[in-house]
């Protein structure tokens, strides 16, 4: 049995937004606590050791990008070629307003999770500090965790939202609209 278009699009929401969770949890464990001071003349170079960090930490901002494309892609979708007015739908009130807190929790989580990212690079990059008793701290630890669960609950507002989406969906044209002449078939193909 094939799935429908919004299982398989809600599918791909949730695979993404899990996705985007475990590799900032992954980036979270794997990130030093601190580097290595080297004290040079007038200077102290800090020397991190290796970690996938800020690879885990951009491809987890990466997959809740596409998490919540999918899922604003999901929402407005015309399944079966059957267009629901973008009106209709924000006139749901449930929906509109899991829709903005879905686009809120969004832009919070990827937020955070590129600024702890950019911090660690950047920490990583510019290791060279002129201060004599400087310590090499890493970015600040429990921030990619926080922006973990973050992407995970923007993945839960938008599986939601789609919920809401095909509810609306069917009673827009359950009402006659869409040409069907009110049979409300094929909504999922």
């Amino acid at each position: 049995m094939a799935l429908s278009q919004s299982t398989q699009l809600g599918l791909a929401t949730g695979l993404f937004g899990v996705l985007s969770f475990l590799l900032a949890v992954l980036a979270e464990i794997n990130k030093p606590p601190y580097g290595t001071p080297i004290q040079g003349q007038n200077a102290v170079v800090c020397r991190f050791p290796r970690d996938p960090s800020v690879a885990l930490g951009a491809l987890s901002a990466l997959a809740a990008a596409c998490s919540a494309a999918l899922g604003v892609l999901a929402v407005f979708f015309p399944y079966g070629g059957r267009h629901v007015p973008r009106e209709v739908l924000f006139a749901h009130t449930p929906l509109y307003v899991f829709f903005h807190v879905a686009v809120g929790v969004t832009v919070a989580g990827a937020g955070t999770t590129v600024w702890a990212t950019a911090s660690e690079a950047m920490l990583h990059a510019r290791n060279v500090h002129r201060e004599p008793g400087y310590a090499c701290p890493t970015a600040e630890t429990g921030v990619l965790g926080g922006a973990a669960f973050l992407n995970l609950d923007a993945m839960l507002f938008w599986i939601v939202c789609l919920m809401l989406a095909c509810n609306v969906r069917e009673d827009y044209f359950d009402d006659g609209h869409g040409g069907d002449g009110g049979a409300g078939t094929g909504i999922e193909k």
